[in-house]
């Protein structure tokens, strides 16, 4: 990924069609190797974060949802102060280890503009309400700091995770045809894991808050025309697969 100025921030190019393939690749083997998967993710994205704040080195990150702790691991290798926040001990492992916090996203333990940069990856689909959410993301990030926020919206073919495309169909059809094929129930379950989140509705809700300002809606896997699919109304909720949202926290 190459570094660009675009009206005063840093940001950059769309990525490559390799990286795509790399990245999909990996997602293909995620129950294999899982560790294999989040470490390559990890490194795609803590370079996405620098693209647009520079270096995270010497940098206070908190790492919301991180689950087993390989963004903030990352983070952490890069030279930054990071800490991971995650409301599931399970997803945490055996050990939660150094810096982790089980706590729960919308009331986060920490002082008002405690973080630099603030990083939610593939959470938001996760919480029942996401504006309470990004205001708590909003809260904990200076004035002038940096929040990343990426989730799969429900609409792409990837929208309803292990049971997806079929989730087209239903969430109760998806299910079940899940638990047909695999013999164990799925982890996902909508309304009470798994929410049904929009690009469309999420981007007229965070341009309506004063407290952020948008720097860049894009796709975040998709290997072209990233930010211009975001663009076309109807066509992005399919189009998109995954929103890729920088934003930066607006002076008190």
């Amino acid at each position: 990924m190459t570094r660009v100025r675009r009206g005063g921030e840093a940001g950059w190019k769309d990525p490559s069609l390799r990286r795509s393939l790399t990245l999909f690749r990996a997602f293909l083997r995620e129950q294999e190797e899982p560790d294999v998967c989040y470490a390559l993710l990890a490194r795609d994205a803590v370079r996405q974060v620098e693209a647009y704040g520079g270096s995270v080195a010497g940098r206070t990150v908190v790492d919301v949802g991180g689950g087993s702790g390989h963004f903030t691991e990352e983070f952490r290798r890069r030279g930054a102060h990071a800490y991971l926040f995650e409301p599931d001990v399970r997803e945490l492992g055996g050990k939660p280890g150094e810096g982790a916090v089980v706590a729960d996203g919308y009331l986060l333990p920490l002082a008002d503009g405690a973080a630099d940069v603030t990083f939610s990856s593939n959470v938001l689909e996760h919480v029942a309400d996401p504006q309470t959410f990004l205001s708590e993301l909003a809260r904990v990030t200076r004035p002038g700091g940096l929040i990343y926020v990426s989730f799969t919206n429900w609409l792409s073919p990837w929208g309803g995770h292990e049971w997806a495309p079929w989730h087209y169909l239903g969430a109760d059809r998806a299910r079940a045809r899940y638990r047909r094929r695999t013999g164990r129930p799925a982890k996902h379950t909508l309304g009470e894991n798994l929410f049904p989140v929009h690009i469309g509705t999420t981007l007229r809700q965070v341009r309506a808050r004063d407290d952020v300002r948008i720097v860049s809606a894009r796709s975040r896997y998709w290997p072209f025309l990233t930010e211009t699919v975001v663009k076309v109304p109807g066509l992005r909720e399919f189009a998109t697969w995954n929103l890729l949202l920088i934003l930066r926290r607006c002076p008190e």
